[in-house]
């Protein structure tokens, strides 16, 4: 229904500063257009790609690709999807915005912004990005609204953190308790990742003390981006 996932959307008041941090943690920029009249950067470790806007408005967004957005607006209506932000005008680049019950902000756009990497990356020093997880009190109102828009509900067992996983072929979704984390979450997982921790250290990029009583501090990381996006690193079951 949304199309398929570009990007986890993020505005930043230092660009220079958020791109250097991404890069430090082994995150790769890749090529952009000039569809956006501010300063725009994307970083990715073959997996996640994160947009950089140096601009004022929502964030973060789950920025989606819709070809022919204008032609497929009464579908998504038709579909209970009621954008709260359209710009479709003939001269513009199409995007809308929308949110799901939980207050995520949503972006379809036309058309990429970005080009694809020429070669294969090799990840980031994070661990494999395993999701992007979102507060949220009602979870019955948030699955059913994903669910809507194509995608899959997976139960999670004996999972302390999260409360529900929704998957898709481009990005899988998990839902956590906002007396957890007030905001949403860039999440890392690896078997591996105390190993990951220590060398961050050894870099000085060391996570904060807000990670949930019973996470180990050698073993996990709650780190913070200058522009103030959160990324979880879970040692993962082998």
């Amino acid at each position: 229904m949304f199309g398929r996932f570009l990007e986890v959307s993020l505005n930043t008041d230092d660009i220079a500063a958020s791109v250097q941090f991404y890069e430090r943690l082994g995150f790769t920029q890749l090529t952009t257009g000039d569809t956006w009249p501010h300063p725009y950067g994307v970083l990715s470790d073959g997996r996640l790609c994160i947009g950089l806007h140096q601009r004022r408005g929502s964030s973060p967004l789950l920025s989606f690709v819709r070809p022919e957005l204008a032609q497929h607006l009464p579908a998504l209506r038709s579909a209970g999807f009621e954008p709260h932000y359209t710009r479709l005008g003939d001269s513009d680049f199409h995007e809308l915005q929308l949110r799901d019950p939980s207050g995520q902000e949503i972006a379809l756009l036309e058309a990429r912004t970005f080009s694809p990497a020429r070669h294969a990356q090799a990840g980031s020093l994070c661990g494999w990005f395993s999701s992007y997880s979102m507060p949220t009190i009602d979870v019955d109102a948030a699955q059913a609204f994903w669910e809507h828009a194509g995608f899959v509900a997976l139960e999670l067992a004996d999972e302390p953190l999260m409360q529900l996983a929704l998957t898709s072929d481009t990005l899988t979704l998990t839902l956590h308790r906002p007396r957890l984390f007030e905001a949403p979450l860039l999440v890392f997982t690896d078997p591996q990742m105390p190993g990951r921790v220590a060398r961050l250290a050894d870099m000085d990029i060391h996570g904060g003390d807000d990670l949930p009583r019973g996470l180990d501090r050698r073993s996990n990381a709650l780190l913070e981006s200058p522009e103030g996006t959160q990324l979880l690193l879970l040692q993962a079951d082998s």
